[in-house]
């Protein structure tokens, strides 16, 4: 297994690749996050060790608005961590090198956007990112790597997989916390009922981890864009876009042979929504039983009380519950009561529970949960994904076959 900070000794040089990527506003300000809380931890720790600290992380993608330079992060960081983290407008060039060389024990350095490098966003085996520009100019300026950037774990990108094949390479705290917990359903064997709640916007996603967690979940409850295809494989008219939305017939086009296959194979463990939530008229929230729905005729933006109440059931009765995905438009007021509600449910109970996927998480904070009422959650998306299919991350492979 990889090599965490605990065998990490004092008063190193280190590169510490971080994922800080956040929301940006319209106007281009970078919004505050718990995953700058979560990285502050370690890099707390490095300093306190005395380690010389330069932080890699990337915002956005080339293209998008949310690409933006890590200047306003570096100013966040700071708040977290308690002090000063400097910033240099450079990846790898003079300047960059320049403010590395400078650091003293115990000072902290984040870099420019990584993604704004050409050689980072290639997905490349470690070995070609490791003989890039990039990792061998910043290399020999280090004695050692950290990678606590689990969200990005299942991408091989050169600050990812790069830097392990050069430099003794560790695990930072978020990385060694979240793959702790997110493999669990795969790992660990518990003695009651495992229950997932699935939901979220992609089909595939939600077909992936049914198939990987077949002999793990007893009890998968469905909602969201996903969990209202499966109501139509179960025959209601319900499934299908409307005047305004282009989320289900293409996906229904590519799933639905193996959802049909799945509610056929695998239909005692599957408990979908019994009610629905929609826009009436009057801008309010409404609510049909998927019974009385003869024809969809709006967009359905939530799992409606009597699920809520359902749904609640099945998780107090769990000794473990994982959540991926939202069951509705949480971040409308209105459509917040299935998300919420399975959260509050989850709170209420002692079980083993990591909740994550996509946004899923943001909605603890956004409504005032107390996220230490979950055993784990998780700032990762795609890579939660992987983990609970039980496919490995390139982060994870290559700190554990390049770890010195």
């Amino acid at each position: 297994m990889f090599k965490t900070l605990d065998d990490l000794g004092p008063g190193q040089r280190v590169l510490v690749r971080l994922d800080l990527n956040s929301p940006v506003t319209d106007d281009g300000e970078v919004q505050d996050n718990r995953r700058f809380e979560r990285h502050a931890e370690t890099v707390r720790e490095l300093v306190d060790d005395g380690h010389r600290v330069v932080l890699l992380a990337h915002q956005g993608r080339p293209g998008r608005d949310s690409f933006v330079s890590l200047r306003q992060h570096a100013d966040i960081l700071s708040t977290h961590v308690g002090q000063t983290v400097a910033f240099v407008p450079d990846i790898y060039g003079d300047e960059a090198l320049s403010a590395i060389r400078g650091l003293d024990a115990g000072e902290v350095l984040l870099l420019e956007n990584v993604r704004m490098a050409d050689d980072e966003l290639p997905e490349r085996p470690p070995e070609e990112h490791a003989a890039s520009e990039f990792v061998e100019t910043l290399a020999p300026e280090f004695d050692a790597y950290v990678n606590d950037a689990y969200s990005v774990g299942h991408r091989s990108h050169a600050s990812v997989v790069g830097f392990p094949l050069v430099l003794p390479a560790y695990a930072g705290r978020v990385m060694e916390s979240e793959y702790e917990a997110n493999t669990a359903v795969a790992r660990r064997e518990f003695d009651g009922q495992v229950t997932m709640v699935v939901g979220g916007t992609k089909a595939t996603d939600v077909i992936r981890v049914m198939n990987a967690l077949d002999d793990k979940v007893d009890t998968f409850l469905l909602g969201g864009i996903a969990g209202e295809m499966f109501l139509r494989a179960a025959s209601n008219d319900v499934g299908y876009d409307v005047e305004g939305t282009d989320l289900f017939d293409d996906q229904w086009a590519e799933c639905e042979a193996t959802i049909r296959e799945l509610i056929e194979r695998r239909g005692d463990q599957i408990r979908l929504a019994v009610d629905l939530a929609y826009e009436d008229d009057d801008g309010e929230r409404a609510e049909v039983a998927v019974a009385d729905i003869d024809r969809k005729e709006t967009q359905y933006l939530d799992v409606g009380h009597d699920t809520i109440e359902e749904f609640s059931d099945y998780i107090h009765e769990a000794e473990a519950v994982f959540v991926k995905g939202a069951l509705g438009l949480f971040e409308d007021e209105r459509f917040k009561d299935g998300t919420v509600g399975v959260l509050e449910a989850i709170a209420d109970t002692d079980c083993f529970s990591v909740v994550g996927g996509g946004d899923t998480s943001r909605a603890i904070e956004l409504y005032g949960l107390d996220e230490d009422d979950y055993s784990h959650v998780t700032i990762a998306g795609g890579a939660y994904i992987m983990a609970l299919t039980g496919e490995e991350l390139p982060a994870i492979e290559a700190l554990t076959r390049f770890a010195d």
